[in-house]
């Protein structure tokens, strides 16, 4: 499975593990991982340590998470991106709106 997700002990975060690609082709299974959970979880981890690329879609997507976890409130943290992953998020000013580490 390229997008893979894994929550806390407590259910209070919700990790979302990319692996490949992280291009349109992930749109679907993206949003399904985050999408109708009940409750809501706390606050989000992506975890792009096995994203190996990251496309405008996938900038989107991100966007599209802010959104469904409380916009400007969201506790979104982008963890593990390679050199080239960073570098993208660096260019797209990502690291103004999410924790980038």
């Amino acid at each position: 499975m390229p997008v893979v997700t894994k929550f806390s002990q407590d259910g209070k975060k919700l990790t979302i593990s990319i692996k490949g690609k992280f291009d349109f082709a992930k749109h679907q299974e993206f949003r399904e991982s985050y999408e109708n959970l009940k409750p809501t979880p706390e606050s989000f981890e992506v975890d792009l340590k096995d994203a190996t690329y990251l496309d405008s879609s996938a900038l989107g997507m991100l966007l599209l998470l802010r959104d469904h976890a409380g916009g400007d409130n969201a506790k979104i943290d982008l963890t593990n991106a390679n050199a080239d992953v960073r570098k993208i998020l660096a260019i797209s000013n990502f690291e103004q709106i999410f924790k980038v580490a």
